[in-house]
């Protein structure tokens, strides 16, 4: 088992990753640093693996993708997932590998947006989706992490052997962080240095397509982990449309003893049994979930002990 692993996951890095790999052996000379190409075509490979890196492959495109193998293929007691496109600064790992080391955290991100990012990040939809995403991420799971979508994390072997990875390409970095907060594994936020990508350099996100993926990771993962407040919501809109058709009946009733809107009627029922299914739904999910939680606890104890043996 390694002591600390490097993942730098790639695809058409040849301009900055020579230089990403040379900065971390600096900063951070015991670690073993793997990069993993994504089906570049370009020199990525051969340049990682000149500069010193241990480079293997991941032939189905997406980030989601590397990741889950990185993290299936890596034994380590700390893992660093980083960009290979230097805009993170490796002099910030050390601090963070600390606080995994302390047991401070088991998982420590990478927070661009208390740093430079508005300044040097020239994409503004960029900064309005991060925000949007922070906000939506910290209010429904009552978490507090500075930064859902860096690409920037340590992490402990515990966190990553736990972590199912479900998410193909960049929403990989959001259902890291729901996973977190949901899991309770103890977060810990640390402000780094972040620079844009140099010139000759293209990002593969796209502020649209990428960003409404991220969305939708969002809206499953909430359904998965907060079943309740989905469907109750849900059930709860319902239950009100329903009312609002079914009350003006009802007291018409009262007054005439006869139903002269009977398709009104019909709808409004209807609408309510929807919401009472919705209701039904959340609860049995809930249940579940709980369930799935000491599940969670087990594969945790089960983890630690792989790791002892390792």
């Amino acid at each position: 088992m390694d002591k600390v692993a490097i993942l730098i996951p790639c695809y058409n890095e040849e301009k900055t990753i020579e230089q990403v790999v040379k900065d971390f052996k600096k900063h951070v000379p015991t670690a073993k640093i793997y990069v993993y190409d994504n089906n570049s075509t370009d020199k990525t490979a051969e340049l990682a693996k000149a500069a010193g890196a241990i480079v293997r492959h991941e032939y189905s495109r997406g980030k989601g993708n590397v990741i889950r193998r990185m993290l299936r293929e890596i034994n380590a007691e700390i893992y660093v997932m980083v960009d290979g496109d230097a805009t993170y600064s490796a002099a910030d790992a050390p601090a963070m590998i600390k606080m995994i080391e302390e047991k401070r955290a088991e998982m420590v991100v990478g927070d661009r947006l208390s740093g430079a990012y508005y300044t040097e990040n020239k994409r503004p939809f960029h900064n309005f989706g991060n925000n949007l995403v922070r906000g939506l991420i910290n209010k429904i799971f009552k978490s507090d992490i500075s930064d859902i979508m860096t690409g920037y994390r340590a992490m402990s072997y515990e966190f990553v052997k736990t972590f199912p990875v479900l998410s193909r390409g960049f929403e990989i970095e959001t259902e890291m962080s729901i996973h977190a907060a949901f899991r309770r594994m103890r977060t810990e936020n640390i402000t780094i240095s972040y620079k844009d990508r140099p010139e000759g350099s293209e990002s593969k996100l796209s502020t649209f397509s990428d960003g409404f993926k991220v969305l939708g990771t969002i809206l499953y993962l909430l359904v998965v982990y907060k079943p309740m407040l989905f469907f109750g919501t849900l059930a709860t809109i319902l239950l009100a449309l329903g009312l609002i058709f079914f009350i003006p009946i009802f007291i018409e009733f009262l007054s005439t003893r006869a139903v002269p809107r009977f398709p009104t009627l019909i709808v409004s029922i209807f609408t309510m049994l929807i919401a009472l299914v919705f209701y039904l739904v959340g609860f049995f999910s809930k249940i579940s979930l709980v369930k799935d939680a000491r599940e969670f606890e087990y594969k945790l104890v089960t983890v630690a002990l792989l790791k002892e043996k390792l």
